[in-house]
This record gives C-alpha cells, structure tokens and sequence, in this order.
C-alpha cells in the first residue's frame, strides 16, 4: 500500500513538473496522474499511486502512444511482466524532498551565474568563456517548488557547480514563496543532493513505450 504520505509527494512533483515543462496541469483518474505533455515531446506521462496491477494495465491504455509513460511505486517487477517487451525501464530512482534554506551561491573564478525567469520558470545558468557549464530549472506550485534538470557538463564537473544551482534555485524559489521542494534525481546525483540535506521519500520507476 503507497501512503499517503508519498502519494501527497509525488502529486507535488508531477504538478510542479507540468509547470516547470510548461506542459498541460495534470488531470486526476481513478489510477492516479495523468500528464499530457508537449515537452520534451508530445507524449502522455501516467503516475500510478495505486499498486495494483489492474491500476497499471488501465494506465497502459492512455499511455501507449509513442513514447508515452507509465510511472510506477512498487512491484516493477510484476509491472515489467505485465507490459512486455514493447515497454522499456529505467532502473529505480529517487524522489527526495526538503525544506528550504536560504544558503548564498558561490562559483569558482572564471565562472559567471545568472538566474532568470520567465512564465514562473526559474533558470539557473552557469557560464564559463560564454559557455553554458551546468544549469537547472524550478518552478513553484502550491508552496513547493520542483527541481528539473540539474546538470553540469563534464568537462566542468567536481567543481561545486551543481551545488551552486542547486543553492541559486532554493534563494529565487523562496522568493516565490516556497517553503519545501521536491526532486526526481538519479542515484548519481542522490549524494549530492544528500549532501545538501535533501531526504529520500520514495523510488520510482519509469516505463517508456518504446513506439
């Protein structure tokens, strides 16, 4: 049985990640979230709060257009047997929250950080020589904001650049009235986020229709 702990969680997440995508506001079903996106590419993303297989083949009818989505909970397993072949899975990821602090960006010399908005997207960039060296994305939602695609560009890594966004989003999220966040990272990344006080909730695991 999911709680409803994670379950308040993960609606968070796919509501702010709508939002930060400027895709369409999810729309509620008897099996969970379903989100009609546009971006990265016209595609239905269904999040399954029940753990039911009976919840996941109903998913499976509105995400079976190309590249359509089936998120899952628990029993990836079952629902990989259930799917087949045409689905295929990401190893499990986490979902992890925290409450925010105010904490100053800083960047290593030769390095420039910018912060934008634009339609309630928050954009972090940070430059080296004109180049984009790491960057990421946040809105805010009902009080929460979600992080979205906090990358550094390898020949940039390990130097706290991911750090620096991560800080430089929290600041521009509370200035939108944020009191907590909530993220889909990797297990890559879970130390780093870890290391910033952010706290595991949940595994998920995505399945993707592969035409």
């Amino acid at each position: 049985m999911i709680s409803h702990e994670v379950t308040d969680v993960l609606r968070s997440w796919a509501k702010g990640l709508a939002a930060v995508r400027r895709n369409s506001v999810p729309i509620e079903t008897a099996w969970g979230l379903r989100i009609d996106e546009v971006r990265p590419k016209t595609r239905a993303r269904c999040l399954v709060f029940r753990d039911d297989l009976d919840a996941v083949r109903s998913a499976a009818t509105s995400a079976t257009a190309p590249h359509g989505v089936i998120i899952v909970v628990t029993a990836e397993d079952a629902v990989a047997a259930l799917l087949g072949p045409a689905w295929q899975s990401t190893p499990p990821e986490p979902i992890m929250t925290t409450t925010l602090r105010q904490i100053p960006s800083s960047v290593p010399a030769g390095y420039d950080l910018s912060t934008t908005t634009d339609a309630g997207v928050i954009n972090v960039r940070v430059h080296f020589e004109g180049e984009v060296a790491a960057a990421g994305y946040t809105a805010v939602v009902d009080g929460v904001a979600v992080v979205d695609r906090v990358a550094t560009e390898p020949a940039h890594q390990r130097r706290g650049l991911g750090t620096a966004v991560m800080n430089a989003l929290t600041v521009a999220a509370k200035d939108q009235g944020a009191v907590t966040a909530v993220l889909h990272g990797t297990e890559e990344g879970r130390a780093l986020y870890e290391g910033l006080g952010w706290q595991l909730r949940s595994k998920i695991t995505s399945f993707t229709h592969a035409a």
